[in-house]
């Protein structure tokens, strides 16, 4: 069994990576979601947002392993208020996905019976904002972590 240093350890390089991961299929989705779109574009978009949601499943997962099992321990992360915080923007970019997420099922089921379908450019605008506010509030959970890594945000 190992030791409590190496489990805080894995625990966190587990829950960094899998953040990456999440970012990076973000920077994938505002890149590859754009006028012009193509059907195979469309599919490839569809395949790499179910990553998305499997990968924001695992975050919470190994996120709140670590906060339980290892680093400052549930009763240090249950009273700051940037742990809560950073908690808040991720639902919020969970919330912010539901619609592009829902574009995308939306565009692969009516390629499926056109495969002439493009995206309008009006629904592809839309869907980008919304990428681009979960972008937003996304680049605000590094700077909660950080301030609650250091005690700020510790009530009693």
């Amino acid at each position: 069994m190992p030791d409590f240093a190496t489990t805080d350890l894995a625990f966190a390089i587990g829950h960094h990576l899998l953040i990456f991961a999440l970012a990076a299929v973000l920077a994938f989705e505002i890149g590859a979601i754009r006028p012009g779109m193509s059907g195979r574009d469309v599919r490839r978009v569809g395949r790499v947002d179910a990553w998305y949601g499997i990968l924001a499943a695992l975050i919470l997962i190994v996120g709140f392993a670590r906060a339980v099992y290892a680093a400052k321990g549930w009763d240090y992360y249950s009273h700051n208020h940037f742990f809560w915080a950073k908690i808040g923007c991720f639902a919020i970019v969970g919330l912010l996905s539901i619609w592009p997420t829902v574009a995308v099922i939306r565009w692969r089921r009516t390629l499926a019976g056109d495969p002439g379908f493009a995206p309008g450019d009006a629904a592809i605008r839309t869907v980008r904002r919304f990428l681009w506010l979960e972008v937003f509030f996304f680049a605000l959970i590094p700077a909660f972590a950080a301030a609650m890594a250091r005690g700020y945000g510790m009530t009693t």
